[in-house]
């Protein structure tokens, strides 16, 4: 008896997926809710749990393929292992592209050399990872879902093999392959991810719709770094999670929100609506793209509340486990450029948010202070915004407002 598959609903407005990866064969066993695919939709990426035990047979879509809502994906067999089960022939789409071109054929001839094993439980990001950092998988421990490699795997194994001191031999080695040029300059196709996609549409709607403004300024962090250096230990062992920076960005955020509602506002067509709730949209980096879950009435919220919130999005968004209903919503988001290294920054807003903070890294740097020149703990805020709705004036005092709170967090105690 064959069970089938389908697409489940994927939420409110979404009717359609691509097929990111089958993380089943056929002919393999699968328990009761074991997940058999991902699907990635232009949010999140929904893994497709098996509606029954028994063994993997046909498969009715490969990777890439755009399915619907209630599209057959799959059939489950009873029983052990199916000997005709077998899985789609590959995608041909692209072999007549590359026959035009000679230099095109490498890669062309990819998918009849489809990969075995660990290698074809790859995402598309991280076979993309492996062959451009030249990168064995089987010598790098995975730190995803069930011990699946992730691209910042990937990464991390390059910039360790790249500090690794070269062998003797390696500067004459690398002489023939200069004579063969072509030998080492293919080139690879992947096609966008419906997520990456959204994002991009989202983000260039936001430049053409938005009277997009940036102002900029400065923060000492001494105060905000000393409470963490004196109370994370204790903060830790009662709460259970560690004592951030957003969540005293989001707290100066929350009264700078509140004396500006503007800044807090979103345009609706003709009207300007205002909230009197704060739910901050925090950008998060995951495997398959930025993502932006909603911390939801942080104006509400301790510290350690606001720090879980964030942690648990965190590990969601890097599994792969982020729901829509995650991310719906928001009336600020704030995007920390900084854990990456960044200096300074214009971020995009979030549609139909009016404004997002930046952060960025924090570096030692000489200020004068009474009238003398010191050294201390510097960082550059960013706050952009739809000059439609938030006058000059407005953006620059909230971004002020935030700045003041963060250099004597003690206003954040007591709403000033």
């Amino acid at each position: 008896m064959s069970i089938e598959v389908k697409v489940p609903t994927l939420g409110e407005s979404v009717s359609e997926a691509t097929v990111g990866q089958w993380l089943k064969k056929p002919g393999e066993a699968v328990a009761l809710d074991e997940p058999i695919v991902s699907l990635e939709t232009d949010k999140v990426a929904v893994e497709v749990p098996a509606p029954a035990a028994g063994v993997m047979g046909a498969l009715a879509a490969n990777e890439g393929d755009t399915v619907s809502v209630g599209a057959l994906l799959a059939l489950i067999e009873d029983g052990v292992a199916v000997a005709g089960a077998q899985e789609p022939a590959p995608r041909t789409e692209a072999a007549p592209a590359a026959a035009p071109t000679p230099a095109a054929a490498p890669v062309a001839e990819a998918p009849a050399a489809a990969p075995s094993g660990e290698a074809a439980a790859l995402s598309p990001a991280v076979r993309r990872a492996v062959l451009e950092y030249a990168i064995d998988p089987s010598t790098v421990k995975g730190t995803g879902k069930d011990g699946r490699l992730t691209k910042e795997d990937v990464m991390a194994a390059a910039a360790a093999k790249q500090a690794s001191p070269a062998p003797a031999v390696s500067a004459p080695a690398a002489a023939p392959a200069a004579s063969a040029p072509a030998a080492g300059r293919n080139e690879e196709r992947v096609k966008m991810t419906r997520l990456r996609q959204t994002i991009a549409k989202r983000l260039k709607s936001a430049q053409d719709t938005a009277a997009l403004l940036t102002t900029f300024n400065d923060v000492d962090m001494s105060a905000v770094m000393e409470a963490r250096a004196k109370y994370k230990d204790v903060f830790e062992k009662k709460h259970g999670v560690k004592l951030g920076l957003m969540s005293f960005f989001a707290k100066a955020s929350v009264l700078a929100l509140k004396d500006f509602p503007s800044v807090n506002g979103q345009i609706q067509g003709d009207e300007i609506v205002y909230f009197d709730y704060v739910d901050i949209s925090v950008a998060v980096s995951a495997p398959n793209g930025l993502v932006v879950p909603v911390v939801r009435n942080v104006d509400k919220m301790s510290f350690a509340e606001i720090e879980k919130s964030i942690a648990n999005y965190g590990k969601a968004a890097r599994d792969g486990t982020l729901t829509m209903a995650d991310m719906a919503g928001g009336t600020f988001t704030i995007s920390n450029g900084g854990v990456f290294g960044g200096l300074m920054s214009t971020p995009i807003i979030n549609p139909p948010q009016s404004a997002v903070l930046g952060l960025h890294r924090i570096e030692d740097r000489p200020v004068v202070r009474n009238g003398e020149i010191v050294v201390r703990p510097m960082m550059y805020i960013a706050l952009s915004y739809d000059h439609r709705i938030i006058d000059g004036r407005e953006a620059v005092t909230a971004l002020k407002t935030i700045k003041e709170a963060i250099e004597d967090p003690t206003r954040l105690l007591i709403d000033l």
